[in-house]
């Protein structure tokens, strides 16, 4: 499941209280994309980490109430009870926590109480985790746990997905580019490693793009952040990158402007104009992508509309979608 679908399915899951395991690999974006949703859903969040957690959180510490021993909620557990407006508990790293911590949270997630003290009919639990091919010390999730979600669900990484979603919060967009001109390095990164080396993922490639933003563009670092490979092959495209026409020009002569022929240096124009998108220029990017081949205009026209929502009430937006009706659907 791709990440715009899971948060759609979350979104609802959160509004009718339905609990939901999400398992995936390491920087996806699970934990993210339930933030997304959480506020999507109007909801308020609680992040809890089990994998350092010990069961008398689930269940209380020994006290003394009225001459009778009993066990006080605190912390995570006292917020759950306490709450009185739609709350998210995610549940976060699931597979890492020791056999005895998912336990203790097995009467929360079906009975909705432990030890008596209800949890808030706020609350809706939300769990993720990593599989145990991925090498991120998960050794499974008990059986009984498992069964107490109404759905497990894989999320998978789509790279149309993780494109807009870079654009829309300022990832530098030559490395946007250069993910549309490679998808396979962030989808196929290779088997997980024990060796201390970062692979392509959504994660380590926007940390790249940070990088990027503060002007550091070598090899080692950016390798560093999302391995050698793809750091190596980007820092070649960097080259395409600054070869482009000048954008300038581009805007203010889109009918005469230079269009690349090559197909790294159109996946550059095709993100570099969108990212520039306002209502002022948007007449000038849709003339310009025009003279794209249909796959690049698409792709320039669709980012705009990302970046400036307005030019979809552009005229010359609305007389490209009338000739291209074929192509948008």
């Amino acid at each position: 499941m791709k990440a715009t679908k899971l948060k759609k399915l979350l979104v609802k899951a959160i509004k009718n209280n339905k609990p939901v395991l999400i398992k995936g690999a390491p920087g996806i974006g699970k934990s993210d994309i339930v933030k997304q949703a959480a506020a999507e859903a109007g909801a308020d969040l609680i992040i809890t980490h089990p994998v350092v957690e010990d069961p008398t959180d689930k269940k209380g510490l020994p006290g003394i109430v009225d001459g009778q021993a009993e066990f006080l909620p605190y912390g995570d557990l006292r917020k759950m009870m306490e709450v009185d407006r739609l709350t998210v508990v995610l549940i976060d790293d699931l597979g890492q926590a020791p056999a005895c911590v998912q336990a203790s949270n097995m009467q929360l997630l079906l009975a909705r109480e432990i030890n008596g003290k209800k949890i808030s009919d706020h609350v809706v639990f939300i769990s993720a985790t990593n599989r145990r091919e991925d090498k991120a010390g998960v050794t499974g999730v008990l059986e009984p746990i498992k069964s107490r979600f109404k759905t497990i669900v894989q999320l998978d990484v789509d790279v149309d997905d993780w494109c807009a979603w870079a654009l829309e919060n300022g990832v530098a967009p030559e490395v946007v580019a250069f993910v549309r001109l490679r998808p396979g390095l962030m989808t196929d990164p290779g088997a997980p490693t024990n060796d201390i080396v970062n692979r392509p993922s959504p994660r380590t490639v926007t940390n790249l793009a940070e990088w990027v933003a503060l002007g550091i563009t070598d090899v080692e670092t950016l390798g560093g952040a999302a391995g050698t490979g793809l750091a190596t092959e980007f820092v070649g495209f960097l080259r395409v990158w600054e070869d482009l026409p000048d954008m300038d020009a581009v805007l203010s002569d889109p009918t005469n402007a230079v269009v690349p022929t090559e197909p790294a240096a159109m996946y550059a124009i095709s993100t570099a104009i969108a990212t520039m998108a306002n209502e002022d220029n948007a007449s000038s990017i849709i003339q310009y992508a025009t003279r794209l081949p249909d796959e690049f205009g698409v792709l320039a026209i669709r980012d705009t509309l990302r970046k400036c929502p307005e030019a979809a009430n552009n005229v010359d937006f609305i007389q490209w979608a009338n000739d291209h009706q074929e192509i948008l659907l």
